[in-house]
């Protein structure tokens, strides 16, 4: 039985053009194909960090986000878990960052850039942590519509992340 040229040359071209891309770009189709499989013990070490569930006094966990929010993304070969929390609190945004700097500071986590919105991030060997200041139009984006408790005051959210297998530090 014999191939038929009409056929193999597209597939040949096809394949060839897919080796050439992987070559130029770096990329290996491994790490194309790479996804949260294995990582539950992360994400749960990472729901587990006691930075999550510290806040200052009067902060409550906003309704509608009492758990932990954990879990990963995969992304074009990229392996991220994550943990967060959501707090109203009544006070100010400068006493949300004051407690979190100084619970960052006795947990390990040294302070990363601030971003210019205001919000805080610090990092601790491979993981990021970011303190999130929410707004009635972030909320909003999120798809969580009007919340009066975490708009006025200081309604943040304690976010920690990191890369998986990937050999990337923590960066904020």
């Amino acid at each position: 039985m014999s191939l038929r040229t009409g056929t193999v040359r597209p597939v040949l071209l096809l394949l060839s053009t897919v080796l050439a891309a992987g070559a130029l770009t770096g990329c290996a189709l491994r790490e194309l194909t790479r996804d949260c499989g294995g990582t539950d013990g992360r994400v749960k070490e990472m729901a587990a960090l006691g930075i999550l569930g510290s806040r200052p006094a009067g902060a409550t966990v906003a309704r509608g986000f009492e758990e932990v929010d954990a879990g990963c993304w995969a992304d074009s070969g990229d392996v991220s878990v994550y943990a967060g929390r959501t707090y109203a609190f009544p006070g100010t945004k400068a006493e949300v960052a004051a407690h979190y700097r100084t619970a960052a500071a006795r947990g390990g986590w040294d302070p990363g850039s601030e971003v210019p919105s205001g919000d805080l991030c610090f990092v601790k060997e491979d993981m990021a942590l970011r303190i999130v200041f929410l707004t009635a139009e972030s909320l909003a984006e999120d798809g969580h519509g009007s919340r009066p408790d975490l708009t006025t005051g200081a309604g943040y959210s304690v976010h920690a992340d990191s890369f998986v297998g990937s050999g990337a530090e923590a960066g904020c």
